[in-house]
C-alpha cells in the first residue's frame, strides 16, 4: 500500500511515517512519497522515513501512490488538493478538518459519491480510549466537550482546534444537527444544538496566557454524568490512521458521509458568529 501526503507542515505527518516507516507499525503500508517540493521540512521527512520521491504539486503524486493522506493546517486547502484524487477514484484521508466551509465538505463528498472512491475524515481525539468510554454509555440526553480555539488561528480560524471538541461530540449524540445557538464571551464561546435525541454543548477557550486548556468531554444519561479528559498519549494519531489504513484495503469508511457534514456545519455556524 503506497501512501502519498499533500501538506506537510502538519505533526501529524510526523506520526504516518513515524509509525508506517520507522516502526513499520501496518504491515505492508509505507509513506512512499510527499508533495511541496525539496523543501527543508520535506528533505527532513525524506531522511526519516526514507521517502522514494518529493513532487513539486499534489497532482505528481497520482501515478506514485495507492492513497492519500490531505494534511494542510488549513482545511481551507482541503477541497483543491483532495479533489484530484477522488476524481481519479483513489482513497482520500483528510485530515481534520474536512473543510472550513459547507459547500468544500459537500463537494467533497460529491465527489467520492461519484467517483467511487473512499473518503474519510475526522479529529484524532474521535477515536482515543477516553472518548470510547464515553461512547459506551447509552442513550445520553445531554453531551458537552471542550477545548481551546482561536478565531485568529492563520490555519482556518476556530476550524483549526474547535474541530476536536465538536467531533468528539458528534461521535458521543447521533442523529442531524438542529439550529445550533452561539453565546460569546470575553474569552470563548458556548455552542448549543439539538442532536437527534440529546443536546449537545460545545464550550471552547480562546487563547489567554499562552496555555491552552485540556480537552474534555463529557455525557449525561439516566440523571448521571460521566466525565473524562481527553489524553492524548504520544500514539494518539495511530488509532485514526489505522481505521484509514483499514479504508484502502476494504473500501468502507469508518465514517459515514453524512456524518462527515455534520462537524463542519456546527462549526461554520461558531464561525460565523465568532467573526
Amino acid at each position: 500500500m503506497r501512501i502519498g501526503i499533500v501538506g506537510t507542515e502538519n505533526s501529524h505527518v510526523d506520526h504516518v511515517i513515524d509509525h508506517l516507516n520507522t516502526e513499520r507499525g501496518h504491515d505492508g503500508a509505507r509513506v512512499v512519497a510527499v508533495s511541496g517540493g525539496p523543501s527543508e521540512r520535506n528533505e527532513a521527512l525524506r531522511a526519516k522515513g526514507d521517502l522514494e520521491r518529493i513532487v513539486d504539486e499534489p497532482g505528481d503524486l497520482l501515478d506514485l501512490v495507492d492513497a492519500v493522506v490531505v494534511a494542510d493546517r488549513h482545511g481551507g486547502l482541503h477541497r483543491a488538493h483532495a479533489l484530484p484524487f477522488l476524481e481519479a477514484g483513489l482513497p482520500v484521508f483528510v485530515d481534520k478538518p474536512l473543510a472550513c466551509t459547507v459547500s468544500d465538505a459537500e463537494a467533497l463528498v460529491a465527489a467520492a459519491r461519484a467517483n467511487n472512491a473512499a473518503l474519510t475524515s475526522y479529529s484524532a481525539l474521535r477515536w482515543l480510549p477516553d472518548t470510547d468510554a464515553l461512547a459506551a454509555v447509552a442513550g445520553p440526553d445531554l453531551v458537552t466537550a471542550s477545548g481551546p480555539a482561536d478565531p485568529a488561528s492563520p490555519h482556518g480560524g476556530v476550524f483549526f482546534y474547535g474541530i476536536h471538541p465538536v467531533d468528539v461530540a458528534l461521535r458521543l449524540a447521533r442523529g442531524a444537527v438542529g439550529e445550533v445557538e452561539v453565546t460569546r464571551l470575553t474569552d470563548g464561546v458556548i455552542a448549543r444544538a439539538a442532536v437527534g435525541d440529546a443536546t449537545v454543548r460545545i464550550e471552547l477557550a480562546f487563547p489567554r496566557d499562552g496555555v491552552d486548556p485540556p480537552f474534555r468531554g463529557s455525557v449525561r444519561a439516566d440523571g448521571r454524568t460521566t466525565e473524562r479528559a481527553l489524553t492524548l498519549d504520544r500514539h494518539y494519531f495511530v488509532p485514526g490512521l489505522e481505521l484509514f489504513l483499514a479504508m484502502v484495503e476494504t473500501g468502507r469508511p469508518p465514517v459515514e458521509y453524512d456524518d462527515l457534514l455534520r462537524p463542519v456545519r456546527l462549526l461554520h455556524a461558531i464561525a460565523e458568529a465568532v467573526d
